[in-house]
């Protein structure tokens, strides 16, 4: 599913415009970015955790060359999911 799948999903489900749909997507989505840049953690019970992880700095070789090279040390964003998102992707199954 892409984004603009998604908006369209969600104004049909509301009831809602297009337009009015993207901006309440992106409202959220903006929301979650900017919590994670001044460092925040975002939680969603049940769906999941969004965070920022901090990553060592690291000896790697370009693909192309083969030569090594030095990746700076940084922060990348990480998610890891919830209870209720693995249950609805692997459900239980009963015997």
């Amino acid at each position: 599913m892409t984004k603009s799948e998604l908006i369209a999903m969600y104004a049909k489900s509301r009831d809602r415009k297009r337009k009015d749909a993207e901006a309440d997507v992106n409202f959220i989505f903006d929301t979650i970015c900017a919590s994670l840049a001044e460092g925040e953690k975002v939680v969603l019970t049940g769906f999941g955790t969004f965070d920022v992880r901090e990553r060592k700095e690291k000896r790697c070789l370009n693909p192309r060359t083969g030569d090594p090279i030095q990746l700076p040390a940084g922060k990348a964003p990480a998610f890891k999911a919830g209870r209720g998102l693995k249950e609805a992707v692997n459900p239980k199954t009963k015997d």
